[in-house]
């Protein structure tokens, strides 16, 4: 466990919020200012922190220095860490301590000593934000370490600007900066006035250890989720494949999108790019109310509504192929939220603006999401409170020859194609998820249960309920996920369920597949799960 000695001048809020992160297992083992009354002496007091006063009136600067040494042999150490001390630290005391860290607010090498937010407001700077350096004799000049950036708004003042260069930057980058020390990923050469600055754990890979993201607000919309909820939409300048952010909104009559369809819209999209054939998908609170591909789209469009028209009512329809009038005239037949779809022909825009808040989105060529490797396309993330996962996207289907038959009884080959076609809309389905499918049309989806049972009769009530001259009987049942026992297929064969698709794995698999074989019904294993749960 790396200890650190604090070399502190005023508030010390730094050497705080590292004692608070504990970087890398980096632990404050003393604090020394050359002030009595700096507030650190009592923050730190208040912590546990070892405090050492070393006032400096009257005293040299060699003489101080020494005093400094002096003091810090009682304490254990193997690194420094200055914060806000206002001396500029002379070789001697440079080849008497362990490295020594200092974090400065620009970004150097510009605007190097006093005032620095100050100067970045004078010349007009659009970005500032701090360094992590080691410290030499040179002011702000020793090798960097790191540094992270903050923006610079028009209405900034030096106070405006240094609260966020420290919450936003030096909160960010000094812990990073001692992390990488702690765990060895960053070593410091032992000439003090060259220090030689190895990191290797910054390199770029498709997880760094670094991201920075720079987005654009290019809406305030009217609510979030919820109408006592504020929320804007931001968009990612870097990225230039098709987006829900960046469509084109083809119906001027039509209120600007809300919070919740720019989510629905963008899970939509999501769903309808897994398919080749002309294809229509229906979503409902980001989840697949409907999804069918056909010869064409308005049939591919009929089908998908079939599944469950009741739920589609409010929905977003998404298509892969140009909108047509015949499409069109389906589509107004009843209530939708948003239209999206590569492009429109002009009877299809005469058609859809009869609704006069229907918003129609012009996504552009879809091909481009399948050939661009820019991050928004390869990963998905999400927001947690203080950070944020991400993880590459769940691009895996199976074709048939990828699909184990594990039953004494073959699919034919229409249910195989079943099968891969449920797969990719399954993987649109919160889980636990179900959806059973005949063809390449969806005839009931069980979403975002806590117990697969229940997602397989949420699937087979909805398929006998609401999918229109479908059902449940001859269909294929797809599962995200293993059936852990064989209850969830004995409630799929007793509604008539004639094929089962899922990853397989669990400890029980054979009493599964035994359900199967006592009814002659096929299964295939696809070694794959595919959860949703967000």
């Amino acid at each position: 466990m790396t200890q650190v000695a604090g070399l502190a001048g005023n508030r010390g809020r730094n050497l705080l919020h590292l004692d608070s992160q504990n970087p890398g297992g980096a632990e404050i083992a003393v604090i020394v200012t050359n002030r009595e009354d700096a507030p650190i002496v009592k923050s730190a007091a208040a912590r546990g922190i070892p405090t050492e006063v070393v006032p400096q009136q009257s005293m040299s600067r060699a003489d101080h220095e020494q005093a400094i040494i002096d003091v810090l042999e009682s304490y254990e150490f193997e690194l420094i860490c200055l914060d806000g001390y206002m001396r500029v630290l002379t070789a001697t005391f440079l080849e008497a301590t362990p490295p020594i860290l200092n974090v400065h607010p620009s970004l150097l090498p510009a605007f190097p000593g006093l005032n620095s937010h100050q100067q970045a407001l004078d010349a007009g700077v659009r970005l500032s934000g701090c360094t992590v350096h080691v410290v030499t004799e040179a002011v702000d000049g020793g090798p960097i370490i790191t540094q992270e950036s903050v923006p610079v708004y028009s209405d900034d003042t030096t106070d405006s600007l240094k609260n966020r260069v420290l919450t936003e930057a030096e909160y960010v980058a000094y812990p990073r900066a001692v992390r990488w020390v702690a765990t060895g990923a960053c070593t410091i050469g032992p000439d003090t006035s060259d220090p030689q600055v190895t990191i290797d754990t910054d390199a770029e890979e498709q997880f760094p250890t670094r991201r920075i993201r720079t987005e654009d607000r290019t809406d305030t919309l009217r609510y979030g989720e919820n109408p006592h909820q504020e929320a804007a939409a931001y968009v990612d300048l870097a990225t230039d494949t098709p987006s829900i952010i960046s469509a084109k909104q083809l119906n001027p009559n039509a209120k600007e999108l809300s919070y919740n369809n720019y989510n629905d819209a963008d899970g939509a999209l999501e769903l309808i790019t897994e398919f080749d054939r002309p294809a229509a998908a229906v979503i409902k609170h980001t989840n697949p109310a409907g999804c069918a591909t056909a010869s064409s789209l308005s049939d591919a469009y009929a089908d998908a509504l079939s599944t469950d028209a009741m739920s589609a009512f409010g929905g977003i329809v998404a298509l892969n192929r140009r909108c047509d009038a015949a499409t069109a005239e389906q589509i107004i037949e009843s209530f939708k939220e948003v239209v999206i779809a590569p492009r429109y022909s002009d009877q299809a825009i005469d058609i859809l603006t009869q609704k006069e808040n229907l918003r129609i989105l012009a996504i552009g060529p879809l091909d481009q999401l399948h050939t661009s490797s820019s991050s928004a396309t390869t990963v998905h993330e999400k927001h947690l409170r203080g950070g944020r996962l991400v993880q590459q996207r769940d691009d895996w289907v199976p074709s048939i020859s990828d699909l184990d038959i594990v039953t004494d009884t073959s699919p034919t080959e229409s249910q195989l194609e079943t099968m891969c076609f449920a797969w990719r809309v399954l993987k649109h389905v919160k889980s636990n998820g179900i959806v059973l499918a005949t063809d390449t049309q969806t005839v009931g989806i069980g979403m975002g249960q806590v117990s697969r049972v229940d997602a397989v009769r949420l699937a087979t009530m909805k398929a006998d309920e609401h999918a229109e001259e479908k059902g449940p009987v001859g269909s294929v049942m797809a599962s995200d996920a293993f059936f852990p026992f064989p209850d969830g297929v004995e409630t799929a064969l007793d509604a008539g369920v004639a094929a089962v698709v899922q990853p397989g794995g669990s400890v029980n698999d054979d009493d599964v597949i035994s359900a199967c074989d006592a009814q002659d019904v096929p299964m295939a294993f696809t070694g794959h799960r595919c959860f949703r749960h967000d």
